[in-house]
């Protein structure tokens, strides 16, 4: 079956815009690039955003992002993987791998602007960002929604169990006293008859 000119160039068109969309929405540097987009190893999926292009001065200035990492980070903390994201117009983040033992998967960012008409880059903001294969803590869940019914009755059983013992060790505890004070007041009178004689 044969598309008519029509069907040819709507086809054209969407093909053409669902590759402008595509250039205009990049996934998360965080993400490895053998990955499928949208589907992190670890941690809360990240949606394709719509970003400004990366502005090219910004993107140059990667040795004062890395002067501004150096200054919270020592330099044997710092990797080789760089990135470049551009958040808004003027305005972009470099990361930089960390090294650091236990913090596989996280990055030194360095946020970069500049004003307009500036050739001037200027560090906004560092610290340590976490990527989508780095260990971090679980959403904290308040107390009250922890704790099922079926944890509560595990408990008390739990609690019954170990009164139970306790009272029984006692009991046999309460017996071997009375048996010490009985010798014990025996000794005494042993000794009382022996120094009467």
């Amino acid at each position: 079956m044969a598309e008519t000119p029509a069907e040819e160039s709507a086809s054209e068109e969407s093909a053409t815009e669902e590759t402008e969309q595509n250039e205009d929405s990049t996934p998360d540097p965080f993400t490895p690039l053998d990955e499928e987009v949208g589907v992190p190893s670890l941690g809360v999926p990240h949606k394709l955003r719509r970003t400004s292009k990366v502005d090219e001065i910004l993107a140059a200035a990667k040795d004062v992002a890395l002067q501004g990492v150096r200054e919270i980070a020592p330099a044997h903390a710092i990797g080789l993987v760089h990135h470049v994201r551009a958040e808004e117009e003027r305005l972009s983040t470099h990361l930089f791998e960390c090294t650091l033992p236990g913090y596989r998967g996280w990055f030194w960012f360095a946020t970069l602007s500049r004003a307009p008409r500036s050739r001037v880059a200027t560090i906004c903001e560092v610290g340590l960002l976490p990527g989508d294969d780095a260990l971090i803590a679980p959403d904290w869940v308040p107390w009250a929604d922890r704790v099922r019914p079926e944890d509560l009755e595990e408990n008390a059983e739990q609690e019954n169990a170990e009164s139970a013992e306790t009272a029984e060790a006692e009991e046999s505890a309460e017996p071997a006293e009375n048996k010490a004070e009985e010798n014990e007041s025996a000794v005494e009178e042993t000794a009382e008859a022996e120094s009467a004689e």
